[in-house]
């Protein structure tokens, strides 16, 4: 393995990452570069973890090999997820805390079960229910969420309205580019409920899970988060600007359990937001009343706000499966208890938590959530929310440089 220049380094990691999905398929989340190398790495013999791991260690050992510095950090801190990716598909026992740490490069811990207290507080009085709860307070939440349900023959023109409002939207103040397209198909049987399937050159597959309900205050935030300015945007942005502008050729891979995720999960979790404002519901109520359906806007809101402090329940949930090693059925009646679920949405959860591909996954919607909201609120003067989140669409940002411009 010769990594003589910075081309030959990035070159080894697109390898390096593309032999991952020998090992469990669907570690590439997205492949846009040379088919050529894809189908030399598909066509080799069988890749042995171990030796993945040796190569993750040699090619950082190497860094920086030429790149520049913000690119060197890049891919060295994507090394390193990858190193730990490898030691745990070669057997080696880690722990959970430290495998979440090798990947997204940030530290957990469990939150304060006073806080979820004091939101279900918050939340009964959302629902009109001061002082209720227990079972009250469970019932309460679930007619809420009932009354919301999307009847199932409307989520697929709702989508294709609230995709094409959003488009022109992040058309307006990210920009696009002009080819970009999306198409969205409605599946089952996922343990998520949306998933961004990045083709290259613009284009997305959105594939939108019905095995439960979509409601009138999530569908908005799933689309967003999916498509318009978040998934397909980041990655159009990125491919354009980066790739395609500024031959960052590590850019055409992107990779699970690795500090993209973090990054790009925080990013889509602000999107709505970045796009429609703090003041969105209003704008959903609109659309909503377009197909007879009415949608509490002030209730939404308050739900909202009232709900900000569960972030980190389903975090909770996964230390106390993988570090604590608490039985599957008292991690579901936790996650039932404090979000207020019924036993099939608690049961759909632990399934995405105890994914062996996405069981440290849930770390990167509640860290990169956390990351990213303090760093977009922490503006310089002339500066906004948006032009932070223009930053995150275009650059190659990682956990460790946000956190040294914020401790800056």
């Amino acid at each position: 393995m010769s990594v003589d220049t910075a081309e030959d380094l990035v070159t080894e990691y697109l390898r390096l990452g593309l032999s991952f999905d020998r090992i469990e398929p669907g570690f590439v989340d997205a492949y846009t570069g040379d088919p050529a190398l894809r189908v030399e790495v598909d066509n080799a013999p069988a890749p042995d973890p171990a030796e993945l791991a040796r190569r993750a260690r040699d090619l950082a050992a190497a860094l920086p090999a030429g790149l520049p510095a913000d690119r060197a950090e890049f891919v060295g801190a994507h090394l390193r997820a990858l190193e730990c990716s490898a030691r745990k598909f070669a057997g080696e026992d880690i722990g959970f805390v430290d495998e979440v740490k090798a990947y997204f490069d940030v530290d957990i811990a469990p939150a304060d079960e006073g806080a979820y207290a004091q939101a279900h507080t918050r939340i009964a009085d959302a629902l009109g229910v001061p002082g209720a709860t227990g079972a009250q307070l469970s019932e309460a939440y679930a007619a809420h969420r009932r009354s919301e349900e999307i009847p199932p023959a409307l989520v697929q023109p709702l989508v294709d309205e609230l995709s094409g409002a959003l488009r022109e939207r992040v058309r307006g103040t990210f920009g696009l580019p002009a080819a970009e397209t999306i198409e969205f198909e409605i599946v089952s049987d996922k343990p998520w409920s949306g998933f961004n399937y990045y083709l290259g050159d613009y284009r997305s597959t959105v594939a939108i899970n019905t095995d439960l309900p979509q409601y009138l205050s999530g569908l908005p935030s799933l689309v967003a988060h999916e498509a318009y300015p978040g998934h397909h945007t980041e990655h159009c942005r990125k491919e354009q600007l980066l790739v395609a502008d500024g031959a960052q050729r590590e850019q055409t891979i992107f990779l699970v359990n690795t500090p993209q995720c973090l990054m790009a999960e925080g990013l889509a979790d602000h999107a709505l937001v970045a796009a429609q404002g703090p003041d969105w519901q209003s704008w959903a109520a609109e659309i909503y009343a377009d197909f007879g359906l009415r949608f509490d806007a002030e209730r939404s809101r308050a739900l909202s706000a009232a709900t900000a402090d569960l972030l980190t329940v389903r975090q909770d949930a996964a230390l106390a499966l993988h570090d604590r090693h608490v039985d599957p059925d008292d991690v579901a009646r936790f996650l039932q208890k404090w979000l207020l679920v019924p036993a099939d949405r608690a049961r759909q959860m632990l399934r995405f938590l105890a994914s062996p591909l996405w069981r440290a996954y849930i770390s990167t919607y509640v860290e990169g959530y956390r990351l990213l909201d303090g760093w977009l609120d922490d503006v310089a003067p002339g500066q906004t929310r948006l032009d932070r989140f223009r930053r995150l669409l275009d650059e190659p940002l990682t956990p460790a440089l946000l956190r040294a411009e914020l401790g800056a």
